[in-house]
């Protein structure tokens, strides 16, 4: 890097590729972190950002779009034609939206919001499901599917979510499990995992290679992150409490 550059963080600290190795933490865990006027990092603990991005847009990618793209791009490799199940419209499901569209995969959104449904259909979503007046959305999957299933879940919401999800898979499908709004279980009966042969994997964000191969993809496919609003350093408050209450995308504090 040269004075000036453009940067964004990783999320972890010395961790480069492969396996998380010991002693590699996240940033602001358990040390300093990056809501910051001035931060002093390690050049391994950059990366180039984005050309076509703005700063705020570029600042989104180092959590919740390396979180996407791990899930679908490097745990797994989403196919043409896939079926890719997104639970929610925060800012990883977003991300996995606009990710698996670019790969080809039929994208379906699971939400208890009909207006952040539709806002998720513009951004590449074939289908939307409202949780709220369709709790068995597994079942609904199904419908749309052909009976088939989904080839590939993003699980944003644990507990007992996790066994719809399961539920959802065509034989030999996978769920990646990257949050737990509904809490930190996860509740299901063991005979769908063994009978559907699913492959249920973490995602704890990734390391700073597959963030440069995202920096890549985002300025050749022209991905926008969704910023639904954007605070000063001093309306932090009122920034924690928008993303309590559920932010369609992503919230974003300007230090300066």
């Amino acid at each position: 890097f040269a004075p000036g550059d453009a940067v964004i963080s990783t999320f972890f600290t010395g961790w480069q590729d492969g396996l998380q190795p010991r002693g590699s933490v996240p940033l602001g865990v358990p040390g300093p972190g990056m809501l910051s006027e001035y931060v002093v990092l390690g050049e391994d603990s950059l990366v180039a950002a984005p050309r076509t991005l703005d700063a705020a847009q570029a600042s989104t990618l180092t959590c919740a779009g390396l979180t996407a793209w791990y899930a679908l791009a490097e745990a797994s490799k989403t196919r043409p034609g896939d079926t890719v199940v997104v639970i929610g419209t925060g800012g990883v499901a977003l991300f996995a939206v606009q990710i698996a569209h670019a790969q080809g995969a039929r994208v379906i959104v699971v939400s208890g919001s009909d207006a952040k449904l539709e806002r998720a259909k513009r951004l590449g979503a074939h289908d939307g499901i409202n949780r709220t007046r369709t709790p068995d959305w597994a079942a609904e999957v199904r419908a749309l599917t052909g009976g088939r299933g989904a080839d590939h879940v993003l699980e944003l919401a644990g507990a007992d979510n996790f066994g719809r999800s399961l539920a959802s898979l065509v034989q030999g499908g996978r769920v990646s499990v990257i949050g737990n709004l509904g809490g930190d279980a996860l509740t299901t009966s063991v005979y769908p995992l063994l009978t559907g042969r699913a492959t249920v994997q973490g995602i704890g964000v990734a390391h700073r290679r597959a963030l440069e191969d995202l920096v890549r993809a985002v300025d050749w496919l022209k991905l926008t992150p969704v910023i639904e609003r954007e605070y000063a350093f001093d309306e932090l408050p009122a920034a924690l409490d928008h993303l309590e209450r559920g932010a369609f995308g992503k919230v974003v504090v300007r230090v300066r």
